[in-house]
């Protein structure tokens, strides 16, 4: 059972989303600017729709803090749809009022047209909705924004012990870095810190310029077109001490679990970690990272033990486990099925021909997806952190840490 466990609900356009996130421990400094931050970057990036106009989230925290410090009992943020006020009565959970049962059914906002690429059509033969809306509403990537309040408790959690995630864009609709640039072999923290600054920066999360320059013309030219753009993020992880996950079983394996987190974003088609699928064409003496040994790095880098490694071909995990390297995954998004110039679909009802049905939409969500990619993964981290060093408070945990540090100096 996972320690860090969180549970989100709501609809896209519902008065609110939730987030209930059970196993934190008391006395954790937290204060919803520690949140409303990633919530703010969530909602940045060229191409967004127009959605990011009306919504400026921020969260309330409702339950598990007093004082800015967390209590160890359950934690429940909230973050109000602004958009709400435009579709009370669409969305309303109460039942139609006895006057109205005998009105026609208001059909202006019902939708029978499923999208290709979207849980339209599965959704309503699963569940069997004769209203795809009641599909799309939960399906909706704005579900996102809670699991991103999520990640932003596990990155203060983490940030205590000195763990720190950050992301950028790669590429987007074919135009971006080469696989070349930004290779992790051999770079510093503070070399990679200086250019996931520079992302922080750009309108696309791209930290070369002249990337970023080519990445908006293909958005520009998408959005002319009415289409949509996929591409690929990267996360990093630093700091991560060695022994996270574990080799004993599938489901305890950290590349398994930050995979699964990573293919539950919305639109996410395929994750790979370190070289990842680039470690298949090559052999194994190319891409196995050697193992070095320097004494003095004992007491500079505690968290692995004077060990260490001049590559990073395996993202910072072997055999399940953490190995003490910074941990990099990257993740492919498809675009966006909504499209201003809709693909061909079937009404549920006639049975018919149309043009799937277009709800606002972005042009390109990557730049997001890759901060909704440092939260699934910050809350990967935090509960297997959990899992090797739990207790009930901060003390307690930090005590459990300090001592596994000390084992492995000593080792």
């Amino acid at each position: 059972m996972s320690r860090f466990r969180y549970l989100t609900s709501g609809e896209s356009h519902g008065q609110v989303l939730t987030c209930t996130i059970d196993g934190l421990p008391s006395n954790m400094s937290l204060t919803v600017q520690d949140i409303d931050r990633d919530l703010a970057r969530r909602q940045k990036g060229y191409g967004r729709g127009g959605r990011m106009k009306i919504e400026t989230d921020r969260a309330q925290i409702l339950s598990g803090v007093r004082k800015g410090r967390t209590l160890g009992s359950p934690l429940t943020l909230v973050i109000e749809n602004k958009d709400w006020e435009n579709w009370k009565d669409v969305m309303s959970p109460g039942p139609l009022s006895v006057a109205r049962r005998d009105m026609p059914a208001d059909k202006s906002r019902t939708v029978t047209r499923p999208r290709p690429g979207h849980a339209d059509l599965a959704g309503a033969l699963k569940y069997g909705h004769r209203d795809l809306r009641n599909v799309l509403e939960r399906s909706s990537a704005r579900e996102t924004a809670a699991r991103v309040a999520a990640g932003a408790v596990a990155k203060t959690f983490l940030s205590a012990f000195d763990i720190t995630i950050m992301s950028y864009v790669r590429e987007i609709g074919g135009a971006g870095l080469k696989a070349s640039e930004l290779a992790m072999d051999s770079m510093s923290f503070k070399s990679l810190q200086s250019k996931f600054k520079k992302a922080e920066l750009s309108e696309v999360r791209c930290p070369d310029e002249k990337a970023e320059a080519k990445i908006i013309r293909k958005i520009k030219g998408a959005m002319n077109k009415g289409d949509t753009l996929g591409g690929i993020f990267e996360v990093v992880a630093f700091g991560i001490p060695v022994g996270l996950g574990s080799y004993s079983q599938w489901d305890r394996k950290l590349e398994a679990k930050l995979a699964y987190g990573i293919m539950g974003i919305q639109a996410i088609k395929g994750v790979e970690i370190g070289l990842g699928f680039e470690m298949a064409r090559k052999p194994g003496s190319e891409v196995m990272d050697e193992i070095y040994y320097r004494k003095d790095l004992a007491q500079r880098a505690p968290s692995s033990g004077g060990f260490y490694r001049k590559t990073n071909n395996a993202g910072g995990i072997e055999g399940g486990m953490s190995n003490g390297a910074p941990i990099v995954l990257r993740a492919a998004m498809k675009p966006i099925p909504t499209l201003r110039s809709p693909l061909a679909s079937v009404d549920i009802d006639t049975k018919k021909k149309f043009k799937a049905a277009y709800e606002r939409s972005d042009a390109c969500a990557v730049p997001a997806a890759s901060i909704i990619g440092e939260a699934v993964t910050a809350i990967t981290l935090a509960d297997s952190f959990l899992e090797k060093f739990g207790g009930d408070s901060m003390e307690e945990i930090t005590r459990n840490y300090r001592g596994y540090l000390e084992q492995i100096q000593n080792f």
